[in-house]
């Protein structure tokens, strides 16, 4: 595993798209690495330990985004891995789970690597995305009726808003319905902070949501 973060590190430093995705998939393939091993140990350390050693700091937001749009799309190339996963796993059906972002939040790839993570747990993950309007989503809740709501907030900011559709989403709710939170906005403080805002789980890894999911929690 090190030598394929290194490796993969490399290209992804350099920016090469087109050579980092082909590596991805190829140790997918050779099943020398799985999705949930390729999501927790190398794109999310990558991600969230980006630093830009330039001199001419106007680019650093540039390249944050090319590396972005990198992880992006390797991720949406690996769904086909991730159903194998899923059924290498015989996991029982465990119902919907329904992955969004509060308004204004727009860094949704860590909530897209989760609704994954879900998938591979058991359920039908709906990735609705980034910046989700509260009134879309609320007139959709009861086609959709999920059985959980996983909302990821990155920026500490969107904190409120985050409060302010578990709150909404609540309300109109007429099932039982769990909502789990996770983000680097709850780094440092993560029990505090997820039940002042009223969710009932914070989530940051992938073995947290395979807790959550086989039931080996209190909630």
């Amino acid at each position: 595993m090190e030598q394929i973060l290194k490796e993969f590190e490399i290209l992804f430093e350099d920016e090469k798209k087109e050579e980092a995705v082909k590596y991805i998939l190829n140790k997918l393939n050779l099943k020398e690495i799985d999705v949930i091993e390729l999501y927790s140990n190398i794109l999310t350390p990558l991600l969230n330990n980006m630093k830009c050693k330039l001199e001419d700091k106007r680019i650093c937001i540039w390249k944050e985004h090319v590396k972005t749009a990198i992880a992006k799309t390797i991720v949406e190339c690996c769904y086909p891995y991730v159903i194998d996963k899923r059924d290498s796993m015989s996991k029982p059906s465990k119902g919907i789970a329904a992955v969004l972002c509060p308004p204004e939040e727009y860094h949704d790839l860590g909530a897209r690597m989760v609704a994954d993570f879900f998938t591979v747990c058991g359920y039908d993950a709906i990735f609705v995305g980034s910046s989700t309007p509260y009134k879309d989503f609320y007139n959709a809740i009861h086609m959709i009726k999920p059985d959980v709501v996983a909302i990821s907030v990155s920026n500490y900011y969107n904190l409120v808003a985050a409060k302010r559709m578990i709150e909404e989403i609540k309300k109109v709710v007429e099932h039982p319905l769990k909502v789990v939170v996770g983000g680097y906005a709850f780094h440092g403080e993560e029990e505090n902070k997820f039940k002042s805002i009223g969710a009932d789980y914070y989530a940051k890894t992938y073995e947290d949501i395979k807790r959550f999911a086989d039931g080996e929690v209190t909630l």
